[in-house]
């Protein structure tokens, strides 16, 4: 039975102690749900699946789904893949629908990099004392576990993209996104949430800015800038994933088919190379070929990242992230895959029926997943 995506909804994407830095996750989910559920006309749904990554437990999935207003029979899940978390909350929703175990499933994801909680690990003795840290270990072997900007400078050495190439990616993603508000090309897919209803990160950004910013990693020539990689924010990105059934019933919203949606391992050490490998196995699961897609969507945790994904698949750069990306609006974890898919859903009702679109994000540890949709 195949699932359908519908009445996809996001909140603008704030840096981290911007707009959203006193709302708790599930305040910051609940209003991007209701609205998901108004545009769909839903008022119940099977399951509630959302992707987190910082927030420490608590299943957020189930607050969120609660202070949204659903009724407390409907179980909710959260899910964490890392970055990767909102887009495969929405393929396993997918799973669900295509099984016969759901007919309306509500997913996507939300983070908050201003409320997440402080880190500490328990002494393992009575003599000492709380260790806190930044990140958990993404693999069992120290040395094949870098930091992100690190594993970012060292994919930028390997493939010989210099700074300046990074900065203008920057650059150009930059322009994108203001050039797509000033379109009002988000009208209809940002939900205001605590007053903030456009991605208040992107800027004016030019070259000479880029190559001022304070370098993150690597070695002169080929260093990440804080410019060319994406600042930590907050944000939330829902959407309703249905049966045919359902959407027999309901044939006048807009909707994509779910054409395939997949994850894939890759070296841990080059961890932005990973969606690569994701986005061939979904590619190639459906039978299509990358010059037949009318739109993608691709994670810009680093500008070096998505220019190497972009370049190893073969996608057309005037197609990929025509709204801007994640440089020019930050990357909340756990709900940046749903944003994307969020991003995708919208552009794909611009195109004719029958076009295809792709999203893929990586996540730490060397994961990457995407997804493949059709507008109906």
């Amino acid at each position: 039975m195949p699932a359908f995506l519908i009445a996809a909804k996001r909140s603008a994407v704030a840096p981290m102690g911007g707009a959203f830095a006193a709302l708790e996750v599930d305040a910051l989910a609940a209003p991007v749900m209701r609205a998901c559920l108004s545009a769909g006309g839903v008022d119940i749904v099977d399951e509630v699946m959302a992707g987190n990554a910082l927030y420490g437990g608590g299943n957020p999935a189930r607050r969120a789904a609660l202070l949204a207003g659903l009724p407390e029979l409907v179980p909710a899940v959260t899910l964490d893949r890392q970055c990767c978390s909102g887009l495969d909350a929405i393929i396993l929703a997918a799973r669900m629908v295509e099984a016969g175990a759901a007919d309306c499933v509500l997913a996507g994801g939300v983070e908050s990099y201003s409320r997440a909680p402080l880190r500490m690990r328990r002494p393992a003795t009575k003599d000492e004392a709380p260790v806190g840290y930044d990140r958990p270990p993404f693999t069992p072997w120290p040395d094949r576990d870098p930091d992100m900007p690190e594993a970012a400078a060292h994919l930028a050495a390997l493939r010989a993209v210099d700074e300046d190439a990074q900065a203008a990616f920057a650059v150009e993603s930059h322009a994108r996104a203001r050039a797509a508000a000033e379109a009002g090309r988000f009208a209809g897919e940002i939900v205001a949430v605590a007053g903030l209803s456009h991605d208040s990160f992107a800027r004016r950004l030019t070259l000479e800015t880029c190559r001022r910013s304070r370098p993150l990693a690597g070695k002169a020539g080929h260093r990440v800038l804080a410019a060319t990689a994406a600042v930590s924010a907050d944000a939330a990105a829902f959407a309703l994933v249905v049966s045919q059934d359902w959407l027999d019933r309901n044939p006048s919203v807009p909707a994509c088919r779910i054409v395939a949606g997949g994850a894939a391992g890759g070296d841990p050490c080059l961890p932005g190379l990973a969606p690569v490998e994701a986005s061939r196995k979904v590619l190639s699961a459906a039978g299509i070929e990358s010059e037949r897609l009318a739109a993608s969507e691709v994670m810009e945790a680093y500008a070096v990242q998505a220019m190497a994904c972009i370049e190893d698949l073969g996608l057309d750069p005037a197609t990929v992230n025509r709204g801007g990306g994640a440089l020019a609006r930050g990357h909340p974890i756990g709900a940046s895959g749903a944003i994307l898919a969020v991003r995708l859903f919208h552009e794909l009702q611009r195109e004719d029926a029958g076009s295809f679109g792709l999203t893929a994000i990586a996540s730490a540890g060397g994961l990457g997943s995407a997804l493949l949709l059709q507008r109906v």
